[in-house]
């Protein structure tokens, strides 16, 4: 039983946000672990030079999309369903951020970051609802992972309030998503990432060993870190964890005093 419990063989994945940072870490995990994985982003050259990177872990496909609209999410939907007739996993992990004084932050800034981080999560998995359901079943759950931030469930120092309010609405919605999808035979889960080098991340990209300190485990994530925790909400080994979202950060979020 353990031989196969963390194996994606023969499942079809699609990540949005996928052709750098978090994104593709996790589309590197499901492709070494079997997976087909469709990656979108918003920049088409990125999205197709890391998707022919990717092919040397497995097939690996670019469908360069922009998800920050509703509109931008059934496109991604149809295109989708043009290659393949189901889903068996699919990743929310495109997401924005915003960071500007209180009194000068902007409705702009709000709306972008809502837009993307939370709508169009919802939308585009209700975009993608029927090929979700369509091989589902007790034993063979269609996973859903969206991806939130430790910011969602403690506050930083940074004055980023749109990214920090989206990120626990991102921890809840999968709550609420769970509740639902489930009885489609569609297991909704979370990641909270802490610190990550990544563009979204610049503080641990740039600075990762200062950042390291004020870190429990030490460090900051690593490649194999974020692939690990997806793999195991995408495998058959995260079947049981319906609603919860899991914090990938070292211990920042539950286990440490300072902020960071």
């Amino acid at each position: 039983m353990m031989k196969d419990l963390f194996s994606l063989k023969g499942r079809v994945a699609l990540i949005t946000g996928g052709s750098r940072g978090i994104g593709k870490m996790i589309a590197r995990g499901f492709l070494e672990q079997g997976a087909k994985v469709y990656i979108t982003a918003r920049k088409a050259p990125a999205c197709d030079q890391t998707a022919e990177e990717l092919s040397a872990y497995g097939t690996c496909i670019s469908l360069p999309h922009d998800v920050s609209t509703v509109e931008g999410c059934k496109a991604l939907a149809s295109d989708f369903l043009t290659h393949e007739n189901s889903l068996d996993i699919l990743v929310n992990n495109a997401g924005a951020a915003w960071g500007e004084p209180f009194a000068e932050f902007p409705e702009n800034g709000w709306d972008k970051v809502m837009d993307l981080n939370v709508k169009s999560l919802f939308f585009l998995t209700q975009a993608l609802h029927d090929a979700l359901k369509k091989n589902a079943s007790t034993d063979n759950l269609s996973k859903v992972i969206n991806i939130a931030s430790i910011d969602g469930i403690r506050i930083n120092p940074w004055e980023t309030y749109s990214y920090q309010a989206s990120k626990a609405a991102v921890i809840h919605l999968t709550r609420r998503m769970a509740a639902r999808l489930i009885d489609d035979h569609i297991g909704v889960s979370g990641i909270a990432p802490g610190a990550f080098a990544s563009e979204m991340n610049k503080a641990a990209k740039d600075h990762g060993d200062s950042i390291s300190k004020f870190i429990p485990a030490k460090r900051i994530g690593r490649d194999s870190d974020m692939a690990g925790a997806a793999v195991f909400l995408a495998s058959r080994a995260g079947d049981y964890v319906i609603g919860d979202t899991l914090a990938v950060d070292g211990g920042v979020a539950y286990s440490n005093i300072a902020q960071v």
